[in-house]
C-alpha cells in the first residue's frame, strides 16, 4: 500500500518554506494598488530593502522572477554592440550571457570549471585586453552551490576600468551571505523573493546606482515593460508601473521586518552554520561535494552522486518514499549532482531529516556509503 504523508518537505533553493507570519501576513483583503494604502506598504517593502541591499541607492520592484530582475539589468544599462564580460560560473552565468546575447551585446563569456568560483586574477587578465561596457557575475551560483568573493571582484573592475558596470546576479545570495552594495560599488543587484527573503516566487527587486543611470539615458536596448524610466516615475508614489503582485508584496514587507529582527549578522550565522551542517552531513555519509569549502555557497550545497547512481535516481526516490524533495543537477551536471538547498526558512533539524532520509535510501540502492555517519556528524557539529 502506497504510503501517505502529512508533510511534504521542501529542501531546495527557492521556492523555500514560508514562515506562517508571511503566510498570514499574504492572506489579505486586495486594495487599490494605486492608493495610499498600498503605497505605503510598497514604501516600506522598497525601504526595507534598501537594509537588506546595504544601499541608498534607487530599488525597483519589478512582478517577476529573478530571470526578469537579470534581464531588466541588462537591457536598461546596455546596448547592441557593447562589449562586456560575464564571469560564467554555472547555470545562471550562462544565463546572463543568453540574455545579452539575445539583446545584441557583444559577450566575453568567461567559462569557470563547475565548482570553482570566478578567479579574480582571469578577471584581470580579460580586463586588460580590451575596455568593456559592463561585467556581469553571480553572487551565489545555485546550480553548483558556489559562492563568488563579489568584493574581490569588483574591487579589480574599479581598479582597472572603473566606469564599467558591475552587474550582480543576488537572487539566491542577498541576505544568505554578505553583500555591501554601495561600499562595494555595485551598479546594478538583482534579489528575488522566493529566496532567503521565504516569499513565494514572482518578485523581483532591482537596485541602480547613478553611474547605471547614466548608462540608461544612452542605453539602446528596445525595452517597454523593463523600462527603468517608466518604473522611475512611479517608484517615488509607492507605485509599479505594471499591476503589482500585492499578496507578495504584503509578504514582502513581513519577511523583511523578520529578517530585521533577527539581525542582519544573525541571518548570515544561520545560513552558514545551515551550510556547515549539511557539508559535515554529506562528508560523514563519505559522498564528494562538488565545492570546495573555501567557495562553498551558504544557500545550497550540491552532493555528487555515488558511482553508479543517477541523481536524478535520487531524487525521485527521495521524493517518493520520503516526501523529501532536493534539487537537480543542471545542463552539464543533470545527473551527476543533487542539490540540498539551506536558506531562508530552514533550521538544523530539517537538514538532519533529510539526511536521515538520503542515508536510508543510498543503502536501499546498495551504495557504498558510511550509513549512520551523515547524520551522527550532523548532530556533533550541532
Amino acid at each position: 500500500m502506497a504510503r501517505k504523508f502529512i508533510k511534504y518537505n521542501l529542501m531546495i533553493p527557492g521556492p523555500t518554506p514560508i514562515p506562517t507570519r508571511v503566510l498570514s501576513a499574504m492572506n489579505h483583503d486586495m486594495i487599490g494598488h494605486r492608493g495610499p494604502l498600498f503605497s505605503a506598504v510598497m514604501k516600506d517593502v522598497m525601504e526595507d530593502l534598501r537594509w537588506a541591499y546595504e544601499t541608498k541607492n534607487t530599488i525597483f520592484i519589478y512582478p517577476s522572477s529573478g530571470t526578469g530582475g537579470m534581464e531588466a539589468a541588462v537591457v536598461n544599462t546596455l546596448s547592441p554592440g557593447d562589449k562586456v564580460i560575464v564571469l560564467n560560473i554555472g547555470n545562471f552565468g550562462s544565463r546572463f550571457a543568453k540574455i545579452c546575447t539575445a539583446y545584441g551585446v557583444i559577450v566575453n563569456d568567461v567559462k569557470f570549471e563547475r565548482g570553482k568560483p570566478a578567479d579574480p586574477e582571469v578577471l584581470l587578465k580579460e580586463l586588460k585586453k580590451e575596455p568593456v561596457k559592463a561585467v556581469l557575475f553571480q553572487q551565489n551560483e545555485t546550480s553548483t552551490g558556489v559562492i563568488n568573493d563579489v568584493k574581490t571582484l569588483a574591487k579589480v573592475v574599479r581598479e582597472n576600468q572603473p566606469d564599467a558596470l558591475i552587474i550582480v546576479d543576488a537572487v539566491s545570495g542577498m541576505m544568505a551571505a554578505p553583500l555591501k552594495t554601495d561600499e562595494w560599488d555595485l551598479d546594478v543587484v538583482v534579489s528575488g523573493s522566493q529566496k532567503a527573503f521565504m516569499v513565494p516566487p514572482g518578485v523581483a527587486a532591482v537596485s541602480i546606482s547613478e553611474r547605471a543611470f547614466k548608462a540608461y539615458e544612452i542605453s539602446k536596448c528596445s525595452k517597454h515593460y523593463w523600462d527603468f524610466g517608466l518604473m522611475k516615475a512611479e517608484a517615488p508614489k509607492g507605485h509599479t508601473y505594471t499591476t503589482p503582485p500585492e499578496s507578495l508584496i504584503f509578504g514582502m514587507r513581513e519577511g523583511l521586518k523578520m529578517l530585521k529582527e533577527e539581525g542582519r549578522e544573525n541571518v548570515f550565522a544561520r545560513h552558514k552554520a545551515n551550510r556547515d551542517l549539511c557539508r559535515a552531513a554529506a562528508k560523514g555519509l563519505g559522498l564528494k561535494l562538488l565545492a570546495d569549502d573555501s567557495c562553498a555557497s551558504p544557500a545550497v550545497t550540491a552532493i555528487c552522486s555515488p558511482d553508479g547512481i543517477d541523481g536524478e535516481e535520487i531524487r525521485k526516490y527521495m521524493r517518493e518514499d520520503f516526501n523529501v524533495e532536493v534539487a537537480p543537477g543542471q545542463s552539464e551536471l543533470k545527473s551527476k549532482i543533487f542539490r540540498i538547498g539551506h536558506l531562508g526558512y530552514v533550521e538544523s533539524l530539517d537538514i538532519i531529516g533529510a539526511f536521515a532520509a538520503l542515508e536510508v535510501l543510498l543503502k536501499r540502492m546498495g551504495a557504498k556509503t558510511n550509513f549512520g555517519a551523515g547524520v551522527k556528524a550532523a548532530m556533533e557539529l550541532l
